[in-house]
């Protein structure tokens, strides 16, 4: 017979041999819902702060990568060739020299005609350009009709190709049937063999220059002027200034950081110029000339290096080029330093 309990008293606690009774799983769920929920959240707050902090050098690293590539690292290895005796042909066949290619330069007539071409050909293109330049944004200050035109077609020369615009310029300049010469030979003048003469290759060179970057630096002017206040020219043409004269007085004061900027810019331009000379002097264009009248600093460095395969001796001489643009920059910070502290 089964045994009699009394159901109205306390429940006995359940033996050794008797089964545990299962948990309730919806409580369980319960309680591992709020669990997952916290992980969740702070995984997403996890990777949110990792997101803001590392993401933008992700976005930058592929520029440092191509930097350091193409930008450091010839640098460093130009700056190692240049204390090395190396041709271009075998050049991992390299000679300590220490400074000579250096002391060389120093010693080099045709280092120093490149530099004496290369200061002549920047001040006959940067002076006329910028003045030019300013001429121009001065005028596409006011208020014309089909001012966003002119504004286009004076930045078409800059988009135009180095080689194209040179060689259009050949035909121009050329000593018999340039158009040119056949001006010149109108009026009186007589014809100019442009290739052969030093001062005229050189112009026929800064000229090039000039028409590519003229647009260009004018536009720079332009976005300069438009930044002045209307209430200087307002104020000055209350006191009866001119329009010269509010250029001269207020214009030109305020575009003194861009002027500043410009002149340096154009500055390392004229020092790296290296396209225009080369296709003027047409086949043997690394030369500037028969008697190198026009060669600059870059075609110097490309005969060296290119022609006469001595590659450390180019090295130098890009490192100098580096060299006289480091003191460029130099000179700049001055300037700027002391506009800062006149204004």
């Amino acid at each position: 017979m089964r045994p009699y309990t009394d159901q109205s008293g306390p429940a006995a606690s359940p033996s050794s041999g008797d089964a545990v009774p299962a948990p309730d799983r919806r409580a369980t769920a319960a309680v591992e819902r709020p669990q997952a929920g916290d992980r969740r959240r702070a995984w997403r707050s996890r990777r949110y702060r990792w997101d803001t902090k590392y993401s933008p050098y992700a976005f930058v690293a592929p520029f440092f990568v191509f930097f350091a590539a193409f930008g450091v690292f010839p640098l460093l290895y130009t700056g190692w060739s240049s204390l090395h005796r190396v041709s271009l042909s075998a050049p991992n066949d390299m000679e300590w020299v220490g400074l000579h290619n250096y002391t060389r330069l120093l010693e080099d007539e045709f280092f120093w005609n490149a530099l004496r071409n290369t200061f002549t050909i920047g001040v006959l293109s940067t002076v006329p350009q910028l003045l030019m330049a300013l001429g121009i944004a001065h005028l596409l200050n006011y208020r014309l009709r089909a001012s966003g035109f002119f504004r286009v077609a004076i930045l078409t020369p800059y988009a135009t190709s180095v080689a194209a615009a040179t060689l259009v310029f050949v035909l121009l300049f050329g000593r018999d049937y340039g158009m040119i010469n056949w001006v010149l030979d109108a009026v009186g003048l007589g014809k100019v063999d442009w290739q052969s003469g030093t001062l005229s290759s050189q112009v026929a060179v800064s000229t090039i220059v000039i028409w590519r970057w003229t647009g260009y630096n004018a536009l720079i002017y332009l976005a300069a002027m438009q930044a002045v206040p209307n209430d200087l020219y307002e104020s000055a043409a209350l006191d009866g200034a001119t329009r010269w004269q509010q250029f001269l007085h207020v214009t030109i004061p305020s575009l003194r950081p861009t002027i500043l900027f410009t002149v340096v810019v154009s500055t390392i331009g004229a020092t790296q110029l290296f396209g225009e000379p080369l296709l003027f002097g047409g086949a043997g264009g690394q030369k500037g000339g028969a008697s190198h009248q026009f060669q600059t600093l870059g075609l110097y460095l490309y005969e060296q290096g290119w022609f006469n395969f001595h590659l450390g001796r180019a090295s130098a001489i890009a490192w100098s080029m580096f060299l006289i643009l480091l003191i460029v920059a130099g000179v700049h910070l001055l300037v700027a330093r002391r506009l800062r502290k006149s204004q």
